[in-house]
């Protein structure tokens, strides 16, 4: 009887794999020394780190004076960076969740790496509320808890109170869903392990796992159950952050678009990341039979068609400034396509509206160069889309006379770079002691055994004829 093969998807795992050699491949850079070249990445992102925790220090011991805010723009990169790091934060759970969900096996190899990247990038996030706060030692409270000054309760009407909900929730089931998902490898790392401290540890966080047929029913049991709490949160959690600017009264930020607008940008420059990250994640561990070209592809093609709902935002804001007759509203799109920021607008346009839109060509879809540099193109316009959402908002208003323009200082920008040092340190350390690929997952999207080994294939055939 002939296999029937399929002729529209490609193989998700390719080289003709067998089971031993998925958990071999991806469990050698984990029992493994660390190579030369993790090393010499991982010292240049602490060293990053530590420079970017003394700016946060600075920050803190002398207030955030230090920054280039002034009394017109009051809020500038510590916002602006805020929201990028929610945003990249969302195509972890989007993998994860939603395509489980629709059932879109692609995601197998490249959704422990997504799930990873999400809870690192939320914790970037996090750093810059601690950071613009001035005090983080009375962080607390931002939460509804009774205070030693008489029942002192947050302000609920506040989108900024609602931040605090949306993003603790989605860090916590985010963590929840990776950790969860992390089991069965971490079992399988367990009964690999050679040395005692090494067996302890892993069986320790693998909690007991046996692989049996409950076990197994279970784990499936709980993805879905978690996949469905997640998926609601992807939508939700950006939602909340662009609450913080459409609830307000200021010209270009109160309008309804912001919500939907603000998702589908999330999951733009979230799948960019996830992408860049791969790709280097891919070569470096020598992944290749794992995370492919049909991979490559179609996160190719989500950016495009996100970045295609993101184009269809930024012209519908300019309608609806010209459609509301508001001059004001009218003005400010204005300024930010001719005005002393007309830089970061247009870089904005070129690399969110423009740059996706290569993708429609098939051969660039799967050029592995061409996608690297393209998902770098789109984080760095989406962080200029935050930049100028916010900034050419806030520095020409109502009155001409307090119109101010805002420059970074050194701490506004190491700042940014302690988040940087904080993510690839983070995300260095997950990819040498975690396996980065889901080797259970991988392994139930693999052919059966006689149609994925050629060796084997071939032998029986042989036998047979005889």
């Amino acid at each position: 009887m002939s296999h029937v093969v399929s002729p529209i998807r490609e193989k998700l795992v390719t080289g003709g794999k067998s089971y031993s050699d998925v958990t071999h491949d991806i469990c050698k850079q984990v029992e493994g020394e660390p190579t030369k070249e993790w090393k010499i990445a991982f010292g240049i992102s602490c060293l990053v780190f530590i420079y970017g925790a003394y700016c946060l220090f600075y920050t803190w011991w002398q207030g955030i004076g230090v920054w280039g805010l002034n009394k017109t723009v009051g809020w500038a990169w510590d916002i602006t960076n805020f929201v990028w790091w929610v945003g990249i934060g969302h195509a972890g759970t989007l993998i994860s969740a939603v395509l489980l969900l629709f059932r879109q096996k692609w995601r197998t190899s490249i959704n422990r790496s997504a799930e990873a990247m999400t809870i690192f990038a939320v914790l970037c996030a996090a750093s810059f509320i601690l950071a613009h706060m001035g005090r983080p030692w009375l962080a607390h409270w931002a939460l509804p808890l009774p205070n030693a000054f008489g029942s002192l309760w947050v302000n609920f009407n506040s989108p900024l109170v609602w931040d605090v909900f949306a993003i603790s929730t989605y860090l916590s089931v985010s963590l929840l869903f990776w950790y969860m998902g992390l089991v069965p490898d971490l079992a399988t790392i367990r009964d690999r392990a050679t040395t005692a401290g090494r067996k302890f540890w892993y069986g320790f966080f693998s909690l007991g796992w046996t692989g049996s047929s409950k076990t197994w029913a279970r784990y499936e049991y709980m993805s879905l159950i978690l996949a469905g709490i997640s998926t609601p949160l992807v939508l939700s959690v950006h939602t909340i952050v662009s609450m913080d600017f459409a609830t307000s009264v200021i010209p270009g930020w109160h309008t309804t678009i912001f919500p939907p607008y603000f998702v589908a940008g999330a999951i733009f420059s979230g799948f960019a990341m996830v992408q860049t990250l791969l790709l280097i994640t891919r070569v470096v561990f020598k992944l290749e039979d794992y995370i492919t070209i049909e991979h490559i592809e179609m996160m190719n093609i989500v950016i495009t068609v996100t970045g295609s709902v993101v184009g269809i935002a930024y012209l519908t804001e300019f309608f609806i400034a010209w459609y509301s007759g508001v001059e004001y509203e009218s003005y400010a799109f204005i300024n930010r396509a001719t005005g002393p920021y007309w830089w970061a607008y247009w870089m904005m346009m070129t690399c969110n509206v423009i740059s996706p839109q290569l993708f429609w060509s098939k051969a660039i879809r799967t050029n592995l160069m061409v996608s690297f540099f393209l998902s770098i193109v789109v984080n760095v316009g989406m962080w200029f889309e935050r930049f100028v959402i916010i900034v050419t908002s806030l520095h020409r208003d109502y009155l001409p006379s307090s119109w101010a323009m805002f420059s970074p200082t050194m701490y506004d920008i190491g700042d940014y770079i302690f988040s940087f040092g904080l993510f690839f340190t983070l995300f260095f350390l997950f990819a040498k002691y975690l396996p980065v690929v889901n080797m259970a997952e991988v392994k139930s999207v693999m052919k059966g055994v006689s149609s994925n080994f050629p060796a084997k294939k071939a032998k029986a055939a042989k036998k047979t004829e005889e």
